[in-house]
């Protein structure tokens, strides 16, 4: 049985046919968001597709950032979640993920475009705000197959590193790291847990984003081979302490609903098992 959730109640974007854009909105009947859209693929180079930096561009987005994370720190829904996560069962959590070291490494996957989309500028605002509260939030490293080169320098400006490998989610954890990712594809999450599925791995993750539990409900209504991509996360629900967040007001319902804090508790080598359809 997963571990229960506790409530203390967009955007992958595609390149090349490399990540799968999952948008569920409000008002629109649900569908299962677990999807096997492309055959495995390893990590590959990365450079942004426009070479060239608009000044213009980079200055209205930094103005947007500005306004955005301004608007976001002084939101009802931000302070419930420095409540939540200061709250001692969540500390204690993250506490048990550091360990001996001082600071938790941010990695940042699938934040869409920040110039055209306001829900991720929400998303990085978050990350950036997060990073600025905790001191245990250590540097902060990015990817998102669709970033432009503007968007990128504008990244660099907030302090943030691009990537320029697309780790398709396999990023190898050897210490303790926050992986940021709401929103996105199953695969990606499945593709992460698969890279670090050892105990001395799982016990440096931390990963915010979709709701696992929602998907092992998605996983039991539609009963059909959506399985295969989100296998590790089916498998690691045993041993996962999820913490559902409350998006509190619409303004960011669409940037952060279904989303949720994961820890991991592994006690034996993880192994594999499918849910029954």
């Amino acid at each position: 049985m997963a571990a229960s959730a506790k409530t203390l109640t967009a955007k992958t974007s595609s390149m090349n046919g490399e990540w799968t854009v999952v948008l569920p909105r409000r008002g629109r009947k649900r569908t299962c968001p677990i999807t096997r859209t492309r055959e495995q693929q390893q990590p590959v180079s990365w450079a942004p597709t426009d070479f060239e930096v608009n000044s213009l561009r980079e200055s209205k987005l930094k103005q947007k950032m500005q306004i955005c994370m301004k608007k976001l720190e002084t939101s009802q829904f931000f302070l419930t979640l420095l409540d939540q996560i200061r709250s001692p069962e969540i500390i204690q959590c993250f506490h048990k993920v550091l360990g001996s070291e001082l600071k938790m490494q941010m990695v940042i996957y699938g934040i869409g475009s920040i110039e055209s989309y306001e829900n991720p500028r929400l998303q990085l605002s978050l990350a950036l705000l997060l990073k600025s509260k905790f001191g245990w939030i250590g540097d902060i490293e990015v990817f998102d197959p669709i970033l432009s080169a503007t968007e990128s320098r504008v990244l660099e400006f907030l302090g943030c590193s691009v990537l320029s490998i697309n780790e398709q989610g396999r990023r190898k954890v050897q210490k303790p790291t926050m992986l940021f990712m709401p929103h996105c594809e199953a695969e990606l999450y499945d593709n992460l847990l698969q890279e670090n599925w050892r105990i001395e791995h799982l016990n440096n993750l931390v990963i915010f984003g979709n709701s696992f539990e929602n998907y092992e409900q998605f996983v039991s209504e539609f009963k059909n081979s959506t399985v295969a991509s989100a296998r590790h996360m089916l498998s690691a629900q045993k041993f996962t302490e999820e913490f559902k967040i409350q998006t509190v007001l619409d303004d960011y319902f669409g940037a952060f609903h279904d989303s949720s804090w994961h820890f991991f508790s592994p006690v034996i080598e993880p192994g594999l098992q499918y849910v029954n359809s």
